[in-house]
């Protein structure tokens, strides 16, 4: 009966995020993770900098901390909701909880007011800086003095890749702990997992870089994002086709964006880019500053058109669409497996 009350928790949490997004009311787990994450990070820097073996580490204690912290406070809140015999407030803080690690509204909210403004007939130079200022809230690379064609790249990557981290990511994992509740109330459930890829995907945005000290000490962090990223995003890349007008090229699609994808270091993101990129036409990859580096990510759909407001748009569509199956898929899949069990 639990996991029943739990999996309608979670379909009223995905309801909560589309319709509220994130509250500034309210203290967003992120803010505590990114807070911990910051604090005993810049602690080691700046004590074991040098030393690269106690760094390197440190790190698998950094990102092992972190996420059994989290793990264990959704625990705590799940134990807590199902011992309580699904108390009403117990099922707030979970609703509340697994509506906090997905990014739906604020991801797709965010990138269409980046085009917008781009899109407007009249930039000068405050709103030129005004855009790049939200551009480089959602992106890593320093886009300081890049033209709005590579704001518009930028926005959109951001945009491609992020949507498994912040949206399908957690939905998998959330799902997957809804159907270990099934089996037992000590197993992680959907609050323990959500808040655990939180943690993880926050780790690698944070310290999971491939330069100066963060090489060593966000080593463990960047290769755990790796392994929980994996099936999400070949998931997304398997199903996305099916909510596209491009469904009847589904086989060609799905091989040129695995073959594109895999260019990348990222076992991950170039693929979400990838099967993003061909759905909507786009090209994506190229020149792009991190730091003082220029670094080359590979071409993407070499032979597609630029980006623009209006493919960002259509991004945005087809990520509410797939959000859409893939909440059936789950319903289907939750009501085969109470039947059988």
């Amino acid at each position: 009966m639990a996991e029943i009350n739990l999996f309608l928790i979670f379909l009223g949490s995905i309801g909560l995020d589309l319709l509220i997004g994130d509250p500034r009311f309210l203290i967003h787990p992120v803010q505590i993770i990114g807070f911990y994450i910051k604090k005993i990070s810049d602690y080691l820097i700046n004590s074991f900098g040098e030393n690269k073996k106690l760094l390197f580490w440190s790190g698998f204690f950094v990102a092992i901390s972190t996420i059994g912290m989290s793990c264990g406070l959704g625990k705590l809140i799940e134990l807590s909701y199902v011992q309580s015999r699904n108390n009403f407030w117990g099922g707030l803080l979970i609703l509340f909880g697994l509506s906090s690690c997905i990014a739906t509204k604020g991801l797709i909210s965010s990138v269409k007011e980046i085009a917008e403004l781009i899109e407007r007939e009249e930039i000068n130079d405050q709103s030129k800086r005004i855009i790049k200022e939200k551009v480089q809230r959602i992106v890593s690379r320093d886009v300081s003095s890049s033209s709005l064609e590579h704001l518009l790249r930028s926005s959109t990557e951001s945009l491609t890749e992020n949507s498994v981290d912040g949206i399908f990511g957690p939905l998998f994992w959330i799902f997957i702990g809804i159907f270990f509740m099934k089996f037992s109330i000590f197993l992680p459930g959907p609050l323990s997992l959500g808040f655990s890829y939180k943690a993880i995907s926050t780790l690698d945005s944070m310290i999971g870089y491939k330069y100066d000290y963060f090489r060593y000490l966000g080593f463990f962090s960047a290769k755990i994002e790796d392994i929980f990223t994996f099936i999400p995003s070949r998931l997304v890349l398997i199903t996305l086709p099916l909510v596209s007008p491009k469904i009847n090229e589904y086989r060609a699609i799905i091989k040129k964006s695995y073959v594109d994808g895999k260019k990348y270091d990222s076992p991950n993101a170039g693929i979400s880019e990838a099967i993003f990129a061909y759905m909507s036409g786009i090209k994506l990859g190229g020149k792009s500053k991190y730091k003082n580096e220029i670094i080359e990510k590979p071409m993407i759909n070499a032979n597609g058109d630029n980006c623009t407001g209006e493919k960002i748009k259509f991004i945005c569509q087809l990520i509410l669409r797939l959000q859409f199956l893939w909440i059936i898929i789950f319903f289907l899949i939750f009501f085969i497996i109470s039947t059988l069990i």
